[in-house]
């Protein structure tokens, strides 16, 4: 069953939840139709859907920060790799992951096609992955999950590409961790810069 929260709630109750459990709130189901919605209504650049994304639930979220683990131990001295180890257990313990990729085929194919705007595509983008991200992270928190962002990339690349048969020409981007959250947000209270300072009005009636 789809959240009963506004668009507007849910943007304001988005927050970073670093506390999970290897539970959900909503079936396995729902969570797909959440990225399938965002993949596929999503706004791109000249519509040109480059965004790319892989749903690792139970067992293959868990194998996957079992990779990742791996892959920075083999880089980072003992000491190092101990503290980033906990962070990885904390993520690990959670639900799942969600892969974001760019298809970097896909960007060159617009930039080929709209020679004018060549050396835009490549951050038109990045933006549209961003707008992925948060359509995705508002809409699973609106259905009571907790979400995180990581940024691994690029040293798990290649190791994540082989396990889960990901094209070489999609360019990882992000890893968002879901679970059900054990305590509140990362931050409690938000502090906000004064909006007046951050947007501009003219002509407004």
């Amino acid at each position: 069953m789809a959240s009963t929260k506004s668009f507007a709630e849910a943007v304001k109750a988005r927050r970073t939840f670093y506390a999970l459990t290897n539970e959900s709130t909503i079936p396995d189901s729902r969570i797909q139709e959440i990225v399938k919605d965002a993949i596929l209504h999503t706004p791109s650049a000249f519509n040109s859907q480059t965004s790319r994304a892989v749903v690792l639930l139970g067992e293959e979220h868990v194998k996957t920060w079992d990779i990742i683990a791996e892959v920075y131990k083999q880089q980072l001295p003992e000491e190092k790799f101990n503290r980033a180890n906990e962070r990885f257990k904390g993520f690990r313990a959670a639900y799942g992951t969600i892969l974001f990729y760019e298809d970097t085929d896909n960007v060159r194919e617009f930039q080929d096609k709209f020679k004018t705007y060549e050396d835009k595509f490549p951050g038109w983008s990045e933006q549209t992955n961003g707008m992925h991200q948060y359509h995705i992270w508002t809409a699973l928190e609106a259905e009571g999950l907790g979400v995180n962002l990581q940024h691994y990339n690029p040293l798990i690349d290649v190791r994540l590409e082989t396990e889960y048969n990901v094209p070489s020409t999609w360019n990882l981007k992000a890893q968002m961790v879901l679970g059900k959250p054990t305590s509140g947000p990362a931050v409690e209270n938000k502090e906000f810069k004064p909006v007046e300072e951050r947007m501009k009005v003219y002509g407004a009636k």
